[in-house]
């Protein structure tokens, strides 16, 4: 069974930086569209980034220039977030569908395109 596993988060001031990681298992097919989410206090899940299998990257434009999105070649996935700021605090969730699905090569991400989540990772900025 795929299982997701979020690690690295925890609280900085803003102008910080934080590196999560998300550690795969099981997985069933042999590339996927990775990706990052988040979810403020009462707001919905939101796109951070993503990664396609081939290595192409894409950002939300809130993160564009800040944020990172890597995979090493055992599927785990990783987000170097830079230039932190208070907006950015969040619950952090990584995300997996396979790449025949072809959902990282759309311009925008929603929650319902991805059907493999982690249990997520606190991110608290503070000013």
């Amino acid at each position: 069974q795929m299982k997701l596993v979020e690690s690295g988060g925890g609280s900085v001031q803003a102008g910080g930086s934080l590196r999560l990681s998300c550690a795969g298992s099981g997985y069933t097919y042999s590339s996927y569209c990775m990706a990052w989410f988040r979810q403020a206090p009462g707001k919905e899940r939101i796109w951070v980034a993503a990664v396609e299998d081939t290595g192409t990257t894409n950002y939300a434009d809130s993160v564009k220039g800040r944020f990172t999105i890597s995979k090493d070649n055992a599927k785990n996935l990783y987000l170097q977030m830079n230039s932190l700021k208070p907006e950015d605090t969040a619950i952090y969730y990584c995300a997996a569908e396979p790449s025949h699905h072809y959902v990282c090569g759309r311009a925008s991400l929603f929650e319902t395109d991805f059907g493999y989540w982690g249990q997520g990772t606190q991110v608290t900025v503070s000013s």
